[in-house]
């Protein structure tokens, strides 16, 4: 087989475009060449990638085999630049670390401070997405670690206790269900909620589950952390869905009522999430170590 990244970066192009001509511009290459080294791809191969229709293309099950392993070798690539920039500034390590909305905001501040302060040498950039994508990235060897609070059915990955916490519902002291010990989530959707920003994982699974039940949420503001809910809730702009963690740490606030959801995944038992540990390279092993509460020596 002979073929390069260029090859690769083409195929990906014109898959995701489904168009062969519109995958080509985005790689910079006239359709003629791009449809030489299509077939010259698909020749070394031995088997075609394409089906070529009228109104565009779509794949093959070899095109959607070579779609997959050509994204994780481009994600490995940028894990690859992201691991060596650091050593041009004098850092010996670098790991990249994926998490939800809660880990996040509630937990991983101390956390990753504690490992860094023990790894002066070490790097880490931190990104928030949902934690179904945070499996699918660590299962796809996207990201070495993540950070998740649910599984993906299928996922192969590894598992590990993190932190345990749940998700209740804050409102001010005056609100009618603030005398309530626990409520069912689709009794409060007719109120206006506080919510953290829009592109935040647990916006997003807030949205979700809100669509789930045939409901639309009522975001009267969004901000940019747990305690800025907080303060909203407590000066009663709306409700909040915040961790129990949020509500018991912070500075002074007027009173908030806490209320316990009556749903399964309110319990948000946070999970560290690896391929294979075993695998890890030495970093990304120690950072593991530290968050489930037994650092390597050194």
């Amino acid at each position: 087989m002979h073929y390069d990244l260029i090859d690769l970066r083409l195929f990906v192009a014109i898959a995701e475009a489904r168009n062969l001509t519109r995958g080509a511009a985005r790689v910079h290459l006239a359709p003629s060449s791009a449809s030489h080294r299509l077939r010259l791809l698909e020749e070394s191969l031995g088997t075609p990638l394409l089906l070529r229709a009228p109104r565009g293309v779509s794949l093959t099950r070899a095109g959607d085999a070579l779609l997959r392993h050509a994204r994780q070798v481009f994600a490995q690539l940028e894990q690859l630049h992201a691991d060596l920039a650091p050593y041009a500034k004098g850092v010996r390590g670098h790991v990249s670390l994926w998490a939800n909305t809660h880990a996040t905001h509630a937990f991983l501040p101390d956390s990753l401070a504690a490992f860094l302060k023990r790894n002066p040498q070490v790097s880490i950039s931190l990104e928030e997405h949902t934690s179904p994508e945070v499996v699918m990235a660590v299962a796809r060897g996207e990201v070495e670690v993540g950070v998740v609070a649910e599984a993906v059915e299928g996922a192969e990955v590894e598992l590990l206790p993190y932190r345990a916490d749940q998700l209740v519902l804050i409102a001010p002291a005056d609100h009618p269900i603030a005398q309530r010990s626990s409520i069912q989530f689709a009794e409060v959707l007719d109120y206006p909620f506080v919510m953290l920003h829009s592109g935040s994982a647990i916006h997003t699974f807030t949205m979700n589950t809100a669509a789930a039940l045939g409901r639309h949420l009522q975001v009267r503001i969004q901000v940019r952390s747990f305690e800025a809910v907080c303060r909203m809730v407590s000066a009663g702009v709306g409700l909040g869905l915040v961790p129990r963690s949020a509500v018991a740490e912070g500075p002074p606030r007027p009173p908030l009522a806490v209320v316990e959801l009556e749903e399964p995944w309110a319990q948000r038992d946070l999970k560290v999430c690896v391929r294979k540990r075993e695998l890890l390279s030495g970093f990304a092993a120690e950072l593991v170590a530290c968050l489930i509460g037994h650092p390597l020596a050194g």
